[in-house]
């Protein structure tokens, strides 16, 4: 059976599961998560095995370590991801929540209720943590998930995807509401690219080459998940000890991770004062400071380039400059971002409010730190990934945003 065939089959089966999905009450969708949870912890050892394999394999092959970071899997994190299904389970849910509703003048009555899109399609790279976030999400809101990670983590999301399965055998839902997609090559992940009416909607999830291929590609309609070429702006009016505090935060919590900050603008009112310190705090923490002349008098900082502006490095380094005023910054941000957040660090009230009126990111965040993006921070529980476009939903994915709607027009022998 060719890739296209397999993928297809693969797809009909969920197109069918689907069909079950979409009328399940909350609380079978509840159960089925909870038995989830409970079967990935009970087959902790295997996966962990799995997971060895994967992680040895990509040290082998010289993969970097903050991707193999993203690999790898311990008690603690297959934990946090069980939990992460219960969690889940505790949110409402969306499907078939009244959006808007009237009766109009004919007497019709007209509501706008949340569906489910049907088959979601996940193409994601390493973090077979994705593998259980993302199921479980789709089956809260009522759809069936066809799951294709990279071939680095298949052993991984191959045992994940077993225990899950099995615990939907005993649910009242059929197992093929979650599925891997067969094949490890590109053409697998082109036939699902192509697997127009069998799936409706598909997410990638992972560097700026694979979304890009996958939104040029694809024949599905795609959700575009971004790159976080996030910005961190240190306005003149910044309380500079706070801003520290920010800016290491956002730059060294956790460098694997689209929210963490890539890029860091400095007024030039404090640039004298504030460089020496933020450069020195950085390098101490491990950070390679790629900075513009004003940065670069500093010692061990190297040169910028217009491709480190743009670049989100997913380790410890970060572009910097100093910026004449906040124009001046919001310029650098239209030039070099990626529209997935930026933060002011600001005292000044109508400086805030051009920097939140000017700048045209999925979030922009008022002294705090860029890694609050995040469906779990906003109080979202999961999410299945964060938009960088405009149609459909924009920032972090919930259940809300894996649903569609329809309409519901009620009459009593009403013709036109």
């Amino acid at each position: 059976m060719s890739s296209e065939e397999s993928v297809r089959e693969v797809a009909g089966r969920a197109r069918t599961a689907s069909h079950v999905l979409a009328t399940a009450t909350r609380a079978t969708k509840d159960a089925a998560l909870h038995a989830m949870a409970d079967a990935l912890l009970a087959s902790s050892e295997a996966i962990l095995a799995e997971n060895a394999d994967d992680v040895a394999r990509a040290e082998a092959a010289g993969t970097p370590a903050n991707i193999v970071d993203r690999l790898r899997l311990d008690d603690d994190r297959l934990a946090s991801m069980a939990q992460g299904l219960r969690d889940v389970a505790g949110l409402p849910d969306p499907v078939g929540e009244v959006l808007r509703g009237s009766t109009l003048a004919n007497g019709l009555e007209l509501r706008q209720v949340r569906v489910p899109f049907g088959v979601v399609g996940m193409i994601y790279e390493a973090r077979p943590n994705v593998t259980a976030d993302a199921a479980g999400i789709c089956l809260k809101a009522g759809n069936a998930v066809l799951l294709r990670g990279s071939s680095s983590a298949r052993s991984s999301n191959t045992a994940i995807v077993e225990a899950m399965r099995g615990a939907l055998d005993g649910s009242g839902l059929p197992a093929d509401v979650v599925q891997l997609v067969p094949g490890d090559t590109h053409d697998s992940v082109k036939a699902l690219m192509r697997a127009r009416g069998l799936v409706d909607v598909l997410i990638p999830r992972g560097g700026a080459g694979l979304i890009r291929s996958v939104v040029e590609e694809s024949t599905v309609p795609v959700i575009e998940t971004g790159v976080g070429n996030c910005h961190v702006y240190v306005d003149a009016s910044a309380d500079l000890e706070q801003a520290l505090a920010i800016v290491l935060n956002a730059k060294t919590q956790r460098t694997s991770v689209c929210n963490a900050a890539e890029s860091l603008l400095v007024h030039r009112d404090v640039a004298d004062e504030f460089l020496p310190t933020v450069v020195e705090a950085l390098q101490a923490a491990g950070v390679v400071v790629h900075g513009d002349p004003a940065f670069a008098e500093y010692d061990d900082v190297v040169p910028v380039t217009d491709e480190d502006h743009a670049a989100e490095f997913l380790a410890m380094e970060i572009s910097a400059a100093v910026v004449d005023d906040v124009e001046g910054a919001i310029e650098h941000i239209r030039r070099f971002s990626s529209g997935h957040t930026e933060a002011i660090l600001a005292r000044d009230q109508a400086t805030i409010r051009r920097f939140v009126a000017a700048v045209d990111s999925a979030a922009v965040v008022v002294n705090a730190s860029t890694r609050f993006t995040d469906g779990g921070e906003f109080g979202f529980g999961a999410e299945i990934g964060i938009s960088t476009q405009k149609l459909h939903a924009r920032g972090p994915m919930g259940l809300p945003e894996m649903t569609s709607s329809k309409y519901v027009v009620v009459g009593d022998g009403h013709v036109r």
